[in-house]
């Protein structure tokens, strides 16, 4: 059976518009007087910021329309994440930033460090300096030693406090969150999957900065659905399209137009291997060690973001990733001027065809939707060759 009677997943009047519920929920915390703090990356330690009882808010960087503002100050041919973020700022239209009382921001990469500097004076912002030779003996202690000095930062701002104990239970809370999550993503590994790349993403979207407290109820009824539905023998997509999973750079908003793509061109998406997608629920954070700044370092510090080097991780975490997902074609996904992606790309490409054996497409693109037919073309003939 098809999904065409199918009933909505979330079925609360935003599915397919994750940024539209998230903005209750941020708005319904805002309304009971709790500090809110504007987040970037996938490095904020969000368990950190809960634990002191802040809100984290993923601030806007993927709509095509503030662009053109964001120019008049920044070069046209830096990446479009960065100038989508710059532009909903000074234009006063992420409606996230405006609600946020202090910005939490990372050197993934040096385009977004600048930017920073730029916008350092309008609310008060912390930027985290991130190790990027993981492996080195130096680098655990000094990601460590920048979240010690991250917590100090927001107890200066907000007058918040978080003892040991309140950050270990927000570890701990947060490990059976990323579980439940897991079993959601588990129902895009059956064949044909039961669930939608759209679902995915409307319910990851929300459950980053919710808490577990928040999520947990919300999840297991989640996870009955998608029972029910293999039960019912619901699906997505045809039994024999191809399944696909999409790497590399971070996707929503415009950026999602790839899935969509994919979709049109009769595939389905069955894996989203971005800080955007399921990388933020990766991982286990280790519990009672009595040292939970560390136990939380550790974990962040294994994101394999391509800013990292050497960054096997993220080789060894895409071949998990096709493992467990089977998927028939890999698309790399690149924005433009993403150098460090860019250039990560040929290593990724030759690790899934030797290892793998499998199609592989890299993409480069940007917010506009000028491409679509081209890569329509593209992934179309990727599907041909399988």
């Amino acid at each position: 059976m098809n999904n065409n009677n199918l009933e909505l997943l979330m079925n609360d009047g935003s599915d397919g518009e994750p940024a539209k519920r998230v903005l209750q929920y941020i708005k319904s915390h805002q309304i009971k007087k709790h500090p809110i703090v504007g987040i970037y990356c996938g490095y904020a330690p969000i368990e950190l910021i809960q634990a002191m009882g802040i809100v984290p808010a993923v601030l806007c960087a993927f709509s095509n329309i503030p662009i053109e503002a964001a120019e008049t100050v920044l070069p046209a041919n830096l990446c479009p994440l960065i100038k989508s973020s710059y532009g909903f700022i000074i234009e006063g239209t992420c409606p996230f930033y405006a609600m946020s009382q202090a910005v939490i921001a990372e050197t993934t990469c040096d385009g977004k460090k600048k930017m920073f500097e730029l916008i350092a004076d309008i609310k008060p912002t912390f930027v985290m300096d991130l190790p990027q030779l993981p492996d080195e003996v130096e680098a655990l202690k000094n990601w460590k030693t920048m979240i010690l000095k991250l917590k100090g930062f927001l107890e200066t701002t907000f007058d918040r406090q978080a003892s040991d104990e309140l950050i270990e239970s927000s570890l701990q809370a947060a490990n059976q969150k990323n579980q439940l999550m897991q079993k959601i993503f588990d129902f895009a590994s059956l064949k044909p999957p039961v669930i939608s790349w759209q679902e995915m993403y409307d319910v990851g979207f929300l459950a980053l900065p919710s808490t577990a407290q928040e999520m947990i109820p919300i999840l297991t009824q989640l996870i009955e659905k998608l029972e029910m539905r293999v039960k019912d023998g619901f699906h997505y997509g045809k039994p024999d399209s191809p399944r696909v999973l999409v790497t590399g750079c971070p996707v929503g908003g415009d950026a999602t137009k790839i899935f969509k793509v994919i979709e049109a061109s009769g595939g389905v998406v069955v894996a989203l291997d971005a800080c955007t997608g399921m990388k933020a629920f990766m991982g286990e954070f280790q519990e009672n060690t009595g040292d939970p700044i560390g136990a939380m370092s550790e974990r962040y510090l294994k994101i394999p973001c391509a800013c990292m080097t050497p960054n096997h991780r993220r080789l060894e975490d895409l071949s998990a990733m096709i493992d467990r997902f089977k998927p028939d074609v890999i698309i790399d996904f690149v924005l433009q001027a993403c150098h460090s992606y860019n250039v990560e790309s040929y290593k990724v490409g030759h690790h899934v065809i030797e290892k793998h054996g499998l199609p592989y497409l890299k993409v480069e693109t940007d917010y506009a939707d000028g491409d679509t037919e081209q890569l329509k073309t593209r992934i179309q003939a990727l599907f041909e060759s399988i």
